[in-house]
């Protein structure tokens, strides 16, 4: 196995257990390593500190265990056990009401590079690095081996998640089994998953305690889904009793999408419409009209050198979303860029707030469930931050 050598003092981040070898750090490669390829990270002293796979990249090491263990198909059966397990633990993996989940959650489940969300049967895989893809057999393999027939099939969708330049070509396809059922249900609600063509694995299920949330308040108000991708907000509202749901979305497949989970839920209600714009000019014309607003748009920075572009893009939509909601209304806010912290989004909502002029109170903040945990010693998985807002 090649050995990754670091350079003096740049060992500390690997003694406090973070998962990631930045490329800086390293002194030396003895050994002829590719991309993916299972490394050992030693400190300058020839001390063993961590092994994980090898990637060509700022991130050069994705740490995979600081035990001198084998990365063998038994650690892979392990991981995704105790993965499973924590899943059962939080009562969400033997729920009847609920079969959505995510299954492994990258850093979060000391998998990095990895991520599988379950739908009611299907394993919807993403890999994040060339390693993790270099091992999908046998990922596939422990995911039946620990599941059983909890699976009837596991999808790769993971065209856009690897790195491009790595030259893998990889097809999104079925690795086991087939189906032909999209349907699933989370807190007793069902949706159709288009984990074929839609973003992500199909479904935003990081929003479900937050959907819950909103139903609470949503009882005899109109509400207003921004973004509103498969309209998971939006059926929600209308289980709490919504005088009416506006679900809008730039994608006319979004919408379409939308339209059907509503139907499968509430057939036949006239109380929601969708709508295909931008959500810019959708706010610009819905001054009053509204008494609880969801602002929940894609990342609007992936990497930190669009950051300050992403805080004026959070600052404009926030601040005309307080604008525009009624007098006593709420809003949902959220941010899913990983790069903006939860303390910068914070400030970037209070800016957006102190320039409509209008008093504004924050009555949750919110975060990530429990199925996509955050490793103590990796709080960059802490992606997803939102604020509950009452604006006078």
């Amino acid at each position: 196995m090649s050995k990754i050598v670091l350079k003096a003092g740049k060992e500390r981040s690997l003694y406090r257990l973070h998962p990631w070898v930045f490329s800086g750090a390293i002194a030396k490669i003895k050994g002829d390593v590719q991309e993916g390829d299972v490394v050992q990270v030693y400190n300058s002293d020839d001390e063993y500190l961590a092994t994980g796979h090898y990637q060509i990249g700022s991130i050069a090491v994705r740490v995979l265990t600081f035990k001198e263990e084998e990365i063998d198909y038994n650690f892979w059966v392990e991981r995704i056990r105790q993965a499973y397990l924590t899943r059962v633990a939080i009562g969400l993996a033997t729920n009847p009401n609920n079969n959505v989940y995510r299954l492994v959650h990258g850093e979060g489940d000391d998998l990095s590079g990895l991520v599988i969300d379950y739908y009611a049967g299907v394993a919807v895989v993403q890999f994040h690095s060339v390693g993790m893809y270099k091992v999908r057999e046998e990922i596939t393999k422990a995911l039946l081996e620990v599941m059983g027939d909890k699976l009837i099939a596991i999808y790769d969708k993971s065209e856009g998640t690897l790195p491009f330049k790595a030259g893998l070509n990889p097809k999104n396809d079925y690795l086991y089994g087939h189906t032909d059922n999209f349907t699933a249900i989370e807190n007793g609600l069902k949706f159709n998953v288009d984990w074929l063509e839609g973003q992500k694995t199909g479904f935003f299920v990081d929003q479900r305690e937050n959907r819950r949330l909103l139903e609470q308040y949503a009882h005899d108000k109109n509400v207003l889904n921004m973004f509103c991708y498969t309209g998971g907000f939006s059926f929600y509202a209308m289980r709490g009793g919504a005088k009416l749901v506006h679900s809008v979305d730039a994608s006319a497949r979004a919408i379409e999408l939308t339209n059907q989970n509503v139907e499968l839920n509430f057939p036949g209600d006239t109380r929601h419409e969708a709508f295909v714009e931008d959500a810019f000019k959708f706010l610009d014309k819905s001054h009053n009209k509204y008494d609880l607003i969801i602002l929940d748009p894609p990342a609007f920075a992936k990497h930190q050198n669009v950051l300050d572009n992403a805080i004026q893009g959070y600052k404009k939509l926030n601040r005309k979303g307080i604008e525009v909601v009624k007098p006593g209304g709420l809003i949902f806010s959220f941010s899913c860029s990983q790069v903006m912290t939860k303390d910068l989004f914070r400030q970037t909502v209070f800016t957006a707030a102190a320039n409509t002029g209008r008093k504004v109170k924050i009555l949750h903040q919110l975060t990530q469930p429990a199925d996509h945990p955050i490793s103590i010693y990796h709080p960059e998985g802490e992606y997803l931050k939102g604020l509950v807002l009452y604006v006078e």
